[in-house]
C-alpha cells in the first residue's frame, strides 16, 4: 500500500514537476515572441519614418522642379509676348508711315491727272487741227488713211509671216535630208552582202572541135531536137572549143546549158538520149526553182505565201540585170526596205514583203507585152495580195503614185540596192557615156536651160526658160526627149523625163 501511494506520488510529483516546467518554457517562449514582436514594431516604425522622410524630400524636389520647369515657361512666355509687342508697334508704326507716304502719291496723282487732262485737251485741240491740216494736204479723209495704214500693216505682217515659214520650211527641210542620208547610210552599213553576183553562163565548153558534129549529128537531127525540146537557139561558129545558147527565157537557156553539158561528158548524142537528159534536167531545174524560192521566203520570214508566188521568185534566181543576180537584188531589197521602215516607224513586215514581191513580175512565164511591173502587180492583186503591196509593185519604177510609206521605202531601197558598188556589171566609161547621151539629148532642145541625169540614170530632169516655154511646150519637149531616147539609147528598165518649169522671184532688202 505504502508503495502504491509513493509511486502515485511519484506520478503526481512528475506530472507537476513537467507541468512546471512546460509553463516556464511556454512563458520564456511567450517573453521572446514578445520582445522580438516589439523589436520588430520598432524596426518597422523606424523603416516607415525613413520611407516617409523620403517620400517628403523625392516629393519636395519634384515640387521644386516642376516650379523652376513653370517659371522658366512662364518667362519664355513673358519674352515671346514682349516681342510679338515689338513686332506689332513696328508694323503699326511702318502702316503709320505707308499711309502718310500713300496720302502724298495720291496727291502727287492728282496733280498729275490734273496736268495730264489739261495736256490731253491741248493735244485733242492739235490733233484736230493736224487731221484737218494733213487732210487737206494729203487730198483723203481720216477713214481713208486708217485704211491706207491698215492695209500697209497686213501687208508687212503677210510678209513677216512668210518669211518666218519659208525660214521653218528650209530648218525642216535640212532636219529631214539629214535623218533621211542616216537612215539610209545606216541601212547600207548593216546590209552584209557580197560585192559581185553570178552571172548566167550563156556559153557550153567543149573538150574539142570535134564535139560540135556530135552536136550537130546526122543532118542536123541533134540540134534541131535539142532546140525543139529547150526552145533555145544553139550557135555553133568558129569559136572554138565553144557552143554558144541564146534564148529570151533564163530558164529554158539554164536547162539547155545543163542538159548540153551533161551529154558532152557522157558522149552518147542521139535523139532519145537528148529527150531523156532534157526531161531530167528540166525536173531537176524545177526542184531548183522551188527551193530557192522556199529558201529566200524562209530566211526573210516571210509567211503565207502560195506555191505560184514561191515558183516565180525561184525563177529569178536564173535571171540577171547586168549581172546583178535578180533573186538576190530582191533579197536585198527586202532588208533594206525592212530595216528602213524600222527606223521611221513604218510597218517593217508589210514593207519587207513589197520589196521582196517588187521585181515578181520578172519570174513570171507570159507572152504579155506589159512590163514586169504591171505584171507582177496582176499576179499579186489575182493571188490576194494586200492593196499596198500591189500598189508598191507597181510604184516602184514610178508607174503609179505610191499611196503609203512602205512603197516610197521599197523604191529607195530599190534604187540602194541597184546603184550600189558592185551590184551591176557595167563599166564606168558606159555608164558616164550614157549619162551623158542623156544630158545631151536633152540639151539639145531648143528652150532647155539644164539638164541632169540622177538615180543611175534613171531619171533624167530638165530646167526649160520659163520666159520661152509655155506650160504646153514643156509637154512636146518632155514627149521629144523621151522619143530621141528610146530611138538612140538602150537602156534597162524605163528613163522617167521630168520637165521643171517654174519662175523665180528674187529681191534684195538692203
Amino acid at each position: 500500500m505504502n508503495v502504491i501511494l509513493i509511486i502515485l506520488l511519484s506520478c503526481l510529483f512528475g506530472i507537476v514537476l513537467g507541468w512546471l516546467c512546460r509553463w516556464l518554457y511556454a512563458k520564456f517562449k511567450l517573453t521572446s515572441v514578445e520582445q522580438r514582436a516589439v523589436r520588430l514594431n520598432k524596426e518597422a516604425i523606424k523603416e516607415a519614418e525613413a520611407k516617409s522622410k523620403e517620400l517628403l524630400l523625392e516629393t519636395r524636389d519634384q515640387l521644386l522642379k516642376e516650379q523652376q520647369q513653370q517659371e522658366r515657361e512662364a518667362r519664355e512666355r513673358r519674352i515671346e509676348l514682349q516681342r510679338s509687342e515689338r513686332r506689332l508697334l513696328q508694323k503699326e508704326e511702318n502702316l503709320e508711315h505707308k499711309q502718310t507716304e500713300l496720302d502724298v502719291i495720291r496727291k502727287q496723282l492728282g496733280d498729275r491727272d490734273a496736268s495730264l487732262l489739261k495736256k490731253e485737251q491741248e493735244i485733242s485741240s492739235k490733233e484736230g487741227s493736224l487731221i484737218t491740216e494733213l487732210e487737206r494736204i494729203a487730198g483723203m479723209t481720216s477713214e481713208e488713211a486708217k485704211t491706207n495704214i491698215i492695209e500697209a500693216m497686213q501687208n508687212d505682217a503677210k510678209r513677216d509671216g512668210q518669211l518666218l515659214i519659208n525660214k521653218i520650211e528650209q530648218e525642216a527641210q535640212l532636219t529631214a535630208d539629214k535623218k533621211a542620208r542616216d537612215i539610209v547610210v545606216t541601212s547600207i552599213q548593216r546590209l552584209a552582202t557580197e560585192v559581185t553576183s553570178d552571172v548566167t553562163i550563156s556559153s557550153v565548153s567543149l573538150p574539142s572541135d570535134e564535139m560540135k558534129g556530135r552536136i550537130i549529128g546526122r543532118e542536123g537531127r541533134n540540134i534541131r531536137t535539142l532546140e525543139t525540146l529547150t526552145g533555145v537557139d544553139v550557135i555553133i561558129d568558129d569559136t572554138p572549143e565553144a557552143v554558144v545558147i541564146s534564148c529570151f527565157d533564163p530558164v529554158r537557156k539554164e536547162i539547155a546549158r545543163v542538159s548540153l553539158e551533161r551529154l558532152v561528158q557522157d558522149g552518147r548524142i542521139h535523139p532519145a538520149r537528148i529527150e531523156e537528159v532534157v526531161n531530167k534536167v528540166t525536173k531537176e531545174i524545177g526542184r531548183i526553182i522551188a527551193d530557192e524560192g522556199e529558201k529566200v521566203v524562209f530566211d526573210l520570214g516571210v509567211h503565207n505565201m502560195g506555191q505560184e508566188t514561191i515558183r516565180a521568185l525561184g525563177r529569178l534566181y536564173f535571171r540577171t540585170s547586168y549581172g546583178q543576180n535578180v533573186l538576190n537584188h530582191s533579197k536585198e531589197v527586202a532588208i533594206l526596205s525592212g530595216m528602213i521602215a524600222s527606223e521611221v516607224g513604218a510597218n517593217a513586215e508589210l514593207a519587207m514583203r513589197s520589196g521582196l514581191l517588187h521585181d515578181i513580175g520578172k519570174g513570171i512565164e507570159t507572152e504579155s507585152d506589159a512590163n514586169h511591173a504591171e505584171l507582177g502587180a496582176d499576179m499579186a492583186k489575182r493571188l490576194g495580195e494586200d492593196p499596198r503591196v500591189v500598189n508598191a509593185i507597181l510604184a516602184h519604177h514610178s508607174d503609179v503614185e505610191p499611196t503609203t510609206l512602205e512603197a516610197v521605202i521599197v523604191q529607195i531601197a530599190d534604187a540602194i540596192s541597184a546603184a550600189r558598188p558592185g551590184a551591176r556589171r557595167e563599166t564606168l566609161d558606159n555608164y558616164i557615156k550614157r549619162l551623158e547621151s542623156l544630158e545631151q539629148i536633152a540639151e539639145s532642145f531648143v528652150g532647155v536651160d539644164k539638164a541632169y541625169a540622177i538615180q543611175a540614170g534613171r531619171e533624167l530632169r530638165i530646167l526649160v526658160n520659163n520666159d520661152t516655154v509655155s506650160d504646153d511646150g514643156a509637154k512636146e519637149i518632155a514627149k521629144g526627149i523621151a522619143s530621141r531616147i528610146e530611138a538612140e539609147l538602150r537602156y534597162p528598165g524605163r528613163i522617167k523625163v521630168t520637165i521643171i518649169r517654174e519662175m523665180r522671184v528674187v529681191e534684195y532688202a538692203r
